[in-house]
């Protein structure tokens, strides 16, 4: 008889009780494009679609004990970080993900909440940088992020690729800094990587007030399609084009009174299979 295994993923992330970011749209992503999701949740806040009033830490050898539990028994071929607030939690897990030095991972080094909470401690920003970053395939920062990791202003695409390119030099494989933040027809994020690629992503604005969690869903979405063996380029290129139809799909949807997330399942894939050998 055959016997065959699903693609897994594994996020390390926080809990968002709205549904619209951190573990929940991770676990979202994963099943909606035919992946197996897995979890290790570093903190629970008290959110929904108007903000967040409270953040629960997760105990640092908890997180680690989940990271290893999902790692040493289903080994989920990449792996998606998110929320990482504190020193003492970045350091566990960098110590702990050296040991799984073969898996691809996808750090979202979420910062700020789409409604402005601030969601990590200062002090960790140069724990992120010196010890997680080197680990990592890809870093996927928005431009609030960017500017707190490079310190400068970034005003346009030429900011943008020089941000990068300074994000570079931490040590992680590749850079893809989103620029959805800077309003207008056509969205750019920059791509750089440590082979010396250089490109720049292009899509349409959607005009929505439903888009919390985008960066979260599109994190997942490369790990997802990373899991699914593409390259790191060609799973950033499907993993926009997902997060774009997401979020046009959910503009006109209203959940709470703040901001709503994206339409996670408009084209959900069944749970593929890929048989074991």
């Amino acid at each position: 008889m055959k016997i065959f295994k699903y693609p897994s993923v594994l996020t390390i992330a926080g809990s968002d009780s709205g549904g619209g970011a951190g573990i929940q749209a991770d676990l979202k992503t994963f099943s909606a494009l035919g992946c197996f999701g897995t979890s290790a949740i570093t903190a629970i806040t008290v959110q929904n679609t108007l903000g967040v009033t409270a953040i629960h830490s997760i105990p640092a050898s908890i997180v680690q004990g989940q990271i290893k539990a999902v790692m040493d028994d289903i080994t989920p071929s990449s792996i998606k970080i998110g929320m990482v607030h504190t020193t003492e939690l970045a350091n566990i897990i960098g110590e702990t993900l050296k040991a799984y030095d073969k898996t691809q991972v996808v750090f979202d080094p979420v910062m700020v909440a789409t409604s402005g909470d601030q969601l990590i401690e200062h002090n960790t920003v140069s724990v992120l940088k010196t010890l997680l970053f080197p680990l990592m395939t890809l870093i996927t920062p928005n431009l609030d992020e960017a500017e707190i990791l490079v310190q400068q202003k970034i005003y346009n695409v030429e900011d943008m690729m020089s941000a990068a390119k300074k994000l570079l030099k931490t040590g992680c494989y590749a850079v893809l800094l989103k620029g959805g933040h800077l309003k207008a027809e056509k969205l750019y994020d920059v791509y750089v990587n440590q082979d010396g690629a250089e490109r720049i992503f292009e899509s349409a604005y959607i005009e929505s007030g439903n888009v919390h969690g985008t960066g979260c869903t599109l994190s997942s979405a490369i790990a997802a399609y990373l899991a699914l063996h593409y390259s790191l380029e060609d799973a950033i290129e499907k993993a926009r084009i997902y997060v774009f139809e997401g979020i046009l799909h959910g503009a006109n949807v209203k959940t709470g009174n703040g901001h709503g997330p994206l339409n996670h399942f408009f084209n959900p894939q069944k749970l593929q299979l890929y048989e074991m050998e």
